[in-house]
C-alpha cells in the first residue's frame, strides 16, 4: 500500500471522527435550543439547572439515557429490534461525509454526492418502519405504516425539485453546484428566476418535504405522542431511544446542509466578508432555527391533511416547476 494511499485513509478517518463530534454536539445542543427557544417564545425560563444558564442539560440526558437499562418487549424481533437504532443513527453521518462546508473542508467530494445522500435518506426511513414493525406494539406498528405512507408522498415533491435543480445544474457534484452559484446574492439557486420562475416556490416546497421526511412537526405523525403514545418509538429505552433521538437532529442538519449548497449559494459569501465556512454555518444555522421554529409555531396537521398537501398541492406544483425548468432551458 502506497505512502498517499494511507495518508489518504487516515485523512478520511480523522474525518469521520470529527464529524462523529459535530454531529453528536449538534444534536445535543439543537436539542437544548429546543426547549430554550419556545421558553422564551412562551416567558417561560426552560432549563436552567444543570451548569450555566442550563447549558449543560444536554450532558445530563446523555448520561441519563447511557444509565439507563435497553428492556426487550415481549413478542418483539430482537434482532430487528437492536438494529433499527444503529440503521436511524448510521446514514445521517455518512450523509455528512459528502457535504462541502467550504471549498476546502470535505470529506469526500463525490461525484454523485446529491445522489448518495438521497440514497443513504432512504434507509433512515425504511428503519424507523422495521423499529415501529419489530416493537410488537400496536402504537408502533400504526406508527409504521404512516412513515411508509408519509415518506412515499414527501419523497416525490421534493425529488422532482432535486431533478429541476440537477437538470439546470448539469451535476450532482454538491461542489459544482455551489461554485455555479458564486458571484453573490442574485446568483443563488432560490432566485434563479430565469432557470425556472417557480424557484422560490421550489425552495418552499423543498423546506416542507424536509419537515416531512424528518419527521418533524407539523408532520410528526410517527411520533403522534397525543394519539400514538410515542410511534414508533413506543418500546424503546435508553440508548436505544437516544440514537433515534440523536438521528432526528443530525437529519435536520443534512436537510439543512442540502438546502443550503441547493438554494442558498452553499459558502458563497452575498457581502464580501467572512470566510466561506462561516457563511455556510450561518444558512445551516439558520435553516435548522426555522425548523425549531415551525415546531412552536403551527399545530401537528391531521393525517389526511398531510397526504392531501402532498398529493394536491405539493406534487402539482413541483411538476409545473419541472416542466417550466425543461422549458427554459430549451429556450434560452
Amino acid at each position: 500500500m502506497s505512502r498517499d494511499m494511507i495518508m489518504d485513509i487516515v485523512r478520511l478517518v480523522l474525518y469521520v471522527a470529527c464529524l462523529v463530534g459535530f454531529a453528536a454536539f449538534n444534536a445535543a445542543y439543537l436539542s437544548l435550543l429546543e426547549r430554550k427557544l419556545p421558553s422564551w417564545m412562551q416567558l417561560r425560563r426552560g432549563p436552567t439547572e444543570v451548569g450555566p444558564w442550563g447549558l449543560l442539560q444536554p450532558v445530563a440526558d446523555g448520561l441519563k439515557l447511557l444509565s439507563k437499562q435497553i428492556l426487550i418487549p415481549q413478542g418483539a424481533d430482537v434482532l430487528l429490534f437492536r438494529l433499527a437504532p444503529v440503521m436511524v443513527a448510521v446514514p445521517g453521518i455518512l450523509c455528512l461525509v459528502t457535504i462541502p462546508f467550504s471549498e476546502t473542508i470535505a470529506a469526500r467530494n463525490f461525484n454523485l454526492g446529491l445522489l448518495m445522500i438521497f440514497s443513504f435518506g432512504a434507509i433512515n426511513v425504511f428503519a424507523v418502519m422495521l423499529g415501529g414493525w419489530a416493537s410488537n406494539n400496536k402504537y408502533s406498528s400504526i406508527a409504521a405504516a404512516r412513515v411508509v405512507a408519509q415518506n412515499i408522498a414527501y419523497e416525490i415533491p421534493l425529488l422532482l425539485v432535486v431533478i429541476s435543480l440537477v437538470m439546470s445544474m448539469h451535476t450532482f457534484n454538491l461542489h459544482t453546484i455551489v461554485d455555479q452559484q458564486a458571484g453573490g446574492f442574485w446568483h443563488w439557486n432560490i432566485l434563479a428566476l430565469k432557470v425556472s420562475p417557480m424557484m422560490p416556490i421550489a425552495f418552499l416546497i423543498y423546506f416542507t418535504c424536509m419537515l416531512a421526511e424528518t419527521n418533524r412537526a407539523p408532520f410528526d405523525m410517527v411520533e403522534a405522542e397525543s394519539e400514538l403514545v410515542a410511534g414508533a418509538f413506543t418500546e424503546y429505552s435508553g440508548m436505544g431511544f437516544g440514537l433515534f433521538f440523536i438521528a432526528e437532529y443530525v437529519n435536520i442538519i443534512v436537510g439543512s446542509c442540502v438546502g443550503t449548497i441547493l438554494f442558498l449559494g452553499g459558502w458563497d459569501s452575498p457581502f464580501g466578508f467572512l470566510p466561506g465556512l462561516h457563511w455556510f454555518l450561518l444558512k445551516m444555522y439558520a435553516l435548522s432555527f426555522a425548523v425549531i421554529w415551525v415546531r412552536w409555531s403551527f399545530p401537528r396537521t391531521q393525517f389526511y391533511g398531510l397526504l392531501n398537501l402532498s398529493w394536491k398541492i405539493l406534487i402539482p406544483l413541483a411538476l409545473v416547476n419541472l416542466v417550466l425548468t425543461a422549458i427554459m432551458l430549451k429556450l434560452f
